[in-house]
């Protein structure tokens, strides 16, 4: 009877336990990793002559699902048109995320939301309140397929004539990767380097990626602040004034680091004859402006990336380990959570108390979210090289430009993707998995295991660090 009883109160227990916002979005992520690896098992997703395996299915979802770009097989010849449909749809949700799907799918039905799945948003989106979720949902998958279309009508000036009716849907699955900051394409193993020559879809394809890797918040705060300048024929100083502090500082951030990127690059390949040696001095400032970018989590490349010096690859590893910014499809630890993690350390070397940004202050428990988003993260991904370099024989560098990428969600390699073994696929997967949720739910998942002890006050500890 005690038995009973106690299996009984187990059960009561277990329905009164609710899943946390981070387990849901987590959850979701993967449902989605597997309903794709099941729809590219089918025979109608595979070339004729090709065969795909359980891992090679499993990684190339994730890749997908996650907008990484590191593939194991050519996406433009082991797939079918259907496999590719597949991988487009897989990157197109892993963009958006779950939550966001499911909140459109809903306010599109007009039903109503419960406050547990508006908290859920909340925490997706990183928003401080409730109101106008569903309106921001609305607009935001839009607005990215509005964005998409024009970019994707862009790349076909270009890609049409030059693959003819395929050129469409070489465009559309291009713009939607751009946009998603995926890096997957179907050009072949040398992923741009046969149109690098063309300014034009360059330009597109860079701008797709820094508006997708710019985020929903940044977009839609300088949107309705452009609105409201027009209408009151402000000066763009004034229009800058009004933007909010967390606009200012992801664009400072983008711009610093996208010309600082491009600077450095062009500084240390101008002369390097496996990458921009033999270029023109208009191509090779393109080139640099494009692999700038293209470290932001993009995953393209127009110049062969195991041809980069040491010095480059390793300015590389940086920019792919803070991505984009906060709450759009670019992976990374994001732009802002390094940002604040600056102002705090500024501010404690200039002997200040707080730090505070576009003289706004920084809260105490933002900046130990970034500090344990940043940690986490950089644990996750020296771990993984450990892992991989102790189960594959390769070059520490190319491991570690590697690993980066997968937990960067960048999907840029110096060669190696292909030639890792199994082991190594399963390390590069959850790579690609932890980065992907990383930066959105890592520090959630802390929260969420939050007991009464936080409540427990405790004497002062005497800690030495520096």
């Amino acid at each position: 009877m005690r038995q009973m009883a106690r299996i009984k109160d187990n059960i009561t227990d277990w329905r009164k336990r609710r899943l946390e916002s981070p387990h849901i979005i987590v959850g979701c992520f993967v449902l989605l990793i597997l309903a794709g690896t099941l729809l590219l098992l089918l025979p109608v997703a595979t070339a004729e002559g090709e065969k795909t395996t359980f891992l090679t299915a499993f990684f190339t979802s994730t890749t997908s699902v996650c907008v990484t770009g590191l593939t194991v097989v050519p996406t433009f010849s082991h797939w079918t048109l259907f496999g590719q449909i597949v991988i487009l749809l897989l990157i197109q949700a892993g963009g958006f995320g779950m939550v966001t799907m499911a909140s459109f799918i809903l306010t599109l039905l007009r039903r109503r939301l419960s406050l547990r799945f508006m908290m859920l948003m909340q925490d997706n989106f990183n928003l401080t309140t409730f109101e106008g979720l569903g309106n921001f949902v609305r607009r935001l998958v839009r607005d990215t397929f509005i964005v998409e279309g024009l970019g994707a009508g862009l790349l076909m000036i270009r890609l049409v004539p030059r693959f003819g009716a395929k050129g469409v849907w070489y465009s559309v699955f291009n713009s939607v990767s751009s946009f998603c900051n995926a890096g997957l394409d179907l050009f072949g193993n040398d992923s741009l380097t046969f149109i690098r020559d063309d300014a034009f879809f360059l330009i597109v394809t860079m701008a797709l990626i820094v508006l997708g890797g710019l985020g929903f918040v940044f977009w839609f705060d300088w949107l309705n602040k452009s609105r409201e300048a027009i209408k009151g024929r402000k000066s763009p100083l004034h229009f800058f004034r009004k933007l909010s502090e967390n606009t200012k500082g992801i664009l400072v951030m983008t711009l610093i680091l996208i010309v600082g990127g491009a600077g450095l690059v062009f500084l240390l390949e101008h002369d390097n004859p496996a990458t921009l040696g033999g270029l023109s001095g208009g191509q090779k400032v393109l080139q640099s402006f494009f692999q700038s970018v293209t470290w932001r989590t993009a995953g393209f490349f127009t110049i062969p990336q195991e041809g980069l010096r040491s010095a480059t690859a390793v300015i590389g590893l940086l920019f792919m380990f803070i991505g984009g910014s906060p709450v759009g499809m670019a992976g990374g630890v994001k732009t802002m959570t390094v940002l604040i993690l600056l102002m705090n350390a500024l501010a404690f070397v200039r002997g200040r108390k707080h730090a505070v940004l576009h003289k706004r202050l920084i809260s105490y428990d933002l900046i130990v979210k970034a500090a344990a988003i940043v940690t986490v993260s950089l644990l996750v991904t020296i771990l993984g090289s450990i892992l991989l370099l102790a189960t594959n024989d390769l070059p520490v560098m190319h491991v570690l430009y590697e690993m980066f990428s997968a937990t960067g969600t960048v999907g840029l390699s110096q060669g190696v993707t292909p030639l890792l073994n199994s082991v190594g696929q399963v390390i590069v997967i959850l790579s690609m998995f932890l980065g992907r949720i990383g930066p959105i739910t890592i520090v959630l998942f802390f929260e969420a295991g939050r007991s009464k002890r936080d409540a427990v006050v405790v004497a002062k500890g005497n800690f030495t660090v520096g």
